[in-house]
């Protein structure tokens, strides 16, 4: 059996590569939004022009932002969600919610200190872990049954 995995929220750290590092091995295929923060921003203006006020040129970018997330969302097995320590990620909580929405197996990971303003996402996840290795474990445990040792 093979497994297909998003890799959704926090872009400002390594956290994906340490995912797909510990899962060598694995029958699994990871997809991910844009990590490229500039271009995710200006993807919209830069395809369909300029913008004047701000609320617009964020607006262009998230559309054609969505139309990356919803499909990867949709043909995900599992869904990760990885909310950082630095920046509230707003985008992470909606791709948490549309892909409970869509009944995905979900996995959230995150600090101690985002405890409480995550427990709604918390209780809709199979899953809640703070490593990426936690969640490669997981895998290894659902795709071949193996404990870490």
């Amino acid at each position: 059996m093979h497994y297909s995995v998003y890799l959704a929220g926090e872009i400002h750290t390594d956290w994906r590569e340490a995912l797909v590092s510990a899962s060598d091995g694995l029958p699994v295929s990871f997809s991910a939004p844009v990590t490229d923060h500039a271009a995710s921003d200006d993807c919209g203006v830069a395809i369909l022009g300029a913008e004047d006020n701000k609320f617009w040129h964020d607006h262009k970018g998230a559309k054609l932002n969505a139309i990356r997330t919803r499909k990867a969302i949709e043909e995900a097995d599992i869904v990760v969600v990885r909310f950082g320590e630095k920046y509230k990620q707003w985008n992470a909580a909606f791709d948490a919610g549309y892909a409970a929405a869509l009944g995905k197996s979900l996995i959230v990971m995150h600090g101690a200190d985002h405890q409480h303003a995550l427990k709604e996402v918390d209780a809709a996840a199979l899953a809640v872990v703070e490593t990426p290795e936690q969640v490669a474990q997981i895998l290894r445990y659902v795709i071949d049954g193996t404990l870490p040792r």
